[in-house]
């Protein structure tokens, strides 16, 4: 069988089978890659190529800090390590068998703002191009060289890359048999939390017709004296000034090295306005700029802003014990104020917003409790991600180290979770009644 192709204006494609004659277009650049100028800058247009472009293998990873969680192995859903590979912005996209145009789903996954990839095993797009989605999934700029708040350079070009890479889909998603009118922009942790925002902003106007956000809120914004304090301590261990130019004079990797030192809680973001808004957990994030991210996103929400948007939102029953089930020496109730303060009362605040401006507004609560860690880590942040992409068989995902446990997680509960955002994305109604929560366990 000869390997599918795709021409678009920038070339042609030659992507991947799959079983049931869908394909797979991996590595597509939607964006020049941020080098040399182009780093701290707006994402620029893509470079056409001549004759065809392999498209069978993952773009690497963004830029990003070795990472550590005690006692569980991530790479299952926080995809492979960065080995000082020069970023590229490019994303994947899996095509049905059939013709379109089909629904669109665009994926932004979530690692704290600094982490992260969408090659991680339990991201594949099979299941959901095996039931008529265009599913599309985004490289984006973490850490310093996304998130940082430098003196000319632009704010929050790690959100400006997600637009960019919207604003692909609505040029280019035709030619793969997605529908540009039916797009589902869907994300979790920091992915949505950013999305979060972009729904409160006019930018995403006509990119996004309807938003899924998996346990995360608006709430995790800098303002814009506490985005220079954090930039002013990553230029502090690289001895140089925090602007655009002189972190332009530095190597990727040793800025990566630099913010890896400016550890949560070593910042003081506490304000004469304003509190810290991740409680000391994150500290390199995005920026209340008035552009990309209004000023104060709930209260836009609140005006009815997005509110032709519909919504699917929600979070685990016990997000915090990501954070400490690998400690068998921290009892698990110090993760309730975290669930709460973090991600439950967020998300319950923007669904509410959104529910009041008119728009309809379904809410889930995950709470399947993962048997890893000796079964500490329960209904955990991320757990529901297999559960939603419908791969409880990637790679990494089983044994007492991995994010399902030894077990692994039941198939019929993926089915259902599955089926339900592929529902939400066809036509708006995920299954349940807007006035209730629908729970999956």
């Amino acid at each position: 069988m000869s390997a599918p192709e795709v021409q678009i204006p920038a070339g042609t494609l030659r992507g991947r089978g799959l079983p049931d004659g869908c394909a797979a277009f991996l590595g597509v650049p939607y964006a020049a890659p941020p080098v040399g100028a182009l780093r701290y800058a707006e994402p620029q247009e893509a470079a056409a190529w001549d004759g065809t472009r392999d498209a069978t293998a993952f773009g690497p990873p963004a830029p990003q800090p070795e990472r550590t969680l005690a006692g569980l192995d991530t790479r299952s859903f926080m995809g492979p390590r960065w080995t000082g590979e020069d970023p590229q912005l490019t994303l994947n996209v899996w095509t049905p068998a059939a013709d379109g145009p089909h629904p669109v789903m665009v994926w932004m996954h979530g690692g704290a703002f600094v982490a992260g990839s969408p090659a991680a095993p339990c991201y594949d797009g099979a299941a959901f191009a095996r039931d008529g989605i265009v599913l599309v999934t985004v490289t984006y700029r973490l850490g310093a060289e996304g998130f940082l708040a430098l003196d000319g350079g632009v704010t929050n070009a790690g959100i400006r890359d997600q637009l960019a890479a919207l604003q692909w889909v609505q040029r280019e998603i035709a030619a793969f048999g997605g529908d540009t009118g039916n797009v589902t922009a869907f994300g979790q942790s920091a992915g949505a939390m950013t999305l979060g925002a972009l729904l409160a902003s006019p930018v995403s106007r006509g990119l996004v017709h309807r938003a899924a956000l998996q346990s995360g809120g608006q709430n995790v914004i800098l303002s814009a004296e506490q985005g220079a304090r954090v930039a002013a301590a990553v230029a502090g261990h690289l001895g140089v000034e925090p602007t655009a130019d002189a972190f332009r004079a530095v190597p990727i990797a040793d800025v990566i090295a630099a913010q890896a030192k400016v550890l949560p809680g070593t910042v003081d973001l506490q304000t004469d306005s304003d509190a810290d808004p991740a409680f000391g957990m994150l500290q390199l994030l995005p920026v209340r700029d008035g552009d990309v991210v209004p000023h104060d996103p709930l209260a836009a929400v609140s005006g009815r802003a997005g509110s032709d948007v519909p919504l699917l939102i929600g979070d685990t029953t016990e997000e915090g014990n990501l954070y400490v089930a690998g400690s068998p020496d921290v009892d698990l109730a110090h993760a309730v104020p975290l669930t709460r303060s973090l991600f439950r009362d967020p998300i319950a605040a923007l669904a509410d917003a959104h529910r009041a401006s008119g728009a309809p507004t379904f809410v889930y609560e995950f709470a399947w409790p993962s048997g890893a860690l000796g079964g500490r880590l329960g209904a955990a942040h991320a757990v529901e991600l297999p559960f939603v992409f419908d791969t409880l068989d990637a790679p990494g995902l089983r044994g007492d180290a991995a994010l399902l446990g030894d077990a692994g997680g039941p198939p019929e509960l993926a089915a259902r979770m599955h089926g339900a955002w592929v529902a939400f994305a066809r036509g708006g109604d995920p299954g349940w009644p807007a006035d209730a929560a629908e729970v999956f366990a």
